[in-house]
């Protein structure tokens, strides 16, 4: 299992979570506000009747291969929601000074919902009311070297030097994809996520799953014998941010939740930046 790097021009995850807010001072008043972070991999629309029963996630490509995800785990480390405009401010102050505060929940494991339409909630933390325009967040396996993790990894020993698993099936052979792959990104938010205060504001990270082991050409890879690199690239692209209060994993404001038909892929860049969360 070799480690490798994605970076992409609009994304960010890992293992300790690490919820830290830049407030757009200007937009709000001081205090605490409700952020609810959900995950999401098909919109509730595209999952109807008996198919929302169904526990794979099931991909086509023209050649006629077939890709079954039973299963997707991740390890989370550092989400981070931002201002633009201060965000120079808030990487140089402290989590006691004006602007910046930051909510440690230590290392965490997701499963991502398969089967199922819709946003399935993950974590719910406060932050400074204001205007979010970036969201931060890194996949990267736990490190040895710290409280947090060598709790986490003793109570998930087999994420010891793994920071994504998949369980599925190739053309009918079943595989599990293991990777200690790190992929840090960093997401427009478009339109902004305002927090006011008066409720818990829904944000929903969209995973498209349809995406991360194709080749440039849309063709379907086998997990068994991928490039991980490709993979990490692949995921670091197929992530995408978005408002969604009602959990039904689109875009409350009508944006392109990201998601791929059978045969296409989508996602966005990486950005060197989204490194120093």
């Amino acid at each position: 299992m070799h480690s490798v790097t994605a970076r992409s021009a609009a994304a960010a995850i890992g293992v300790a979570l690490l919820l830290t807010a830049c407030s757009d001072a200007g937009s709000g008043p001081a205090g605490d506000a409700q952020v609810s972070l959900n995950l999401a991999t098909r919109t509730a629309a595209a999952v109807t009747g008996a198919a929302a029963l169904s526990a794979p996630e099931t991909y086509t490509d023209a050649g006629g291969n077939t890709l079954e995800i039973d299963r997707v785990q991740l390890v989370f480390r550092e989400i981070e929601l931002e201002n633009e405009t201060h965000e120079s401010t808030c990487e140089a102050a402290s989590s006691s000074e004006g602007e910046c505060a930051e909510i440690e929940l230590g290392p965490f494991l997701v499963d991502l919902p398969l089967g199922v339409g819709g946003a399935a909630r993950t974590v719910t933390a406060s932050v400074p009311a204001g205007t979010y325009d970036e969201v931060k967040f890194k996949i990267r396996e736990p490190d040895d070297d710290t409280d947090g993790d060598v709790a986490f990894v003793a109570a998930h020993p087999d994420f010891a030097h793994t920071s994504v698993k998949l369980e599925g099936s190739f053309n009918g052979t079943s595989f599990i994809f293991v990777s200690d792959l790190e992929a840090e990104l960093k997401l427009d938010l478009n339109p902004s996520l305002v927090v006011d205060g008066s409720g818990t504001t829904d944000l929903t990270l969209f995973a498209d799953l349809g995406t991360w082991f194709r080749d440039a050409g849309g063709n379907l890879l086998d997990p068994s014998s991928v490039s991980e690199q490709l993979v990490a690239d692949n995921i670091a692209r197929a992530f995408h941010a978005f408002e969604d209060e009602n959990h039904d994993g689109s875009d409350d404001h009508g944006g392109d939740n990201g998601g791929s038909d059978d045969n296409g892929s989508g996602g966005h860049g990486t950005d060197d930046d989204a490194a120093g969360i």
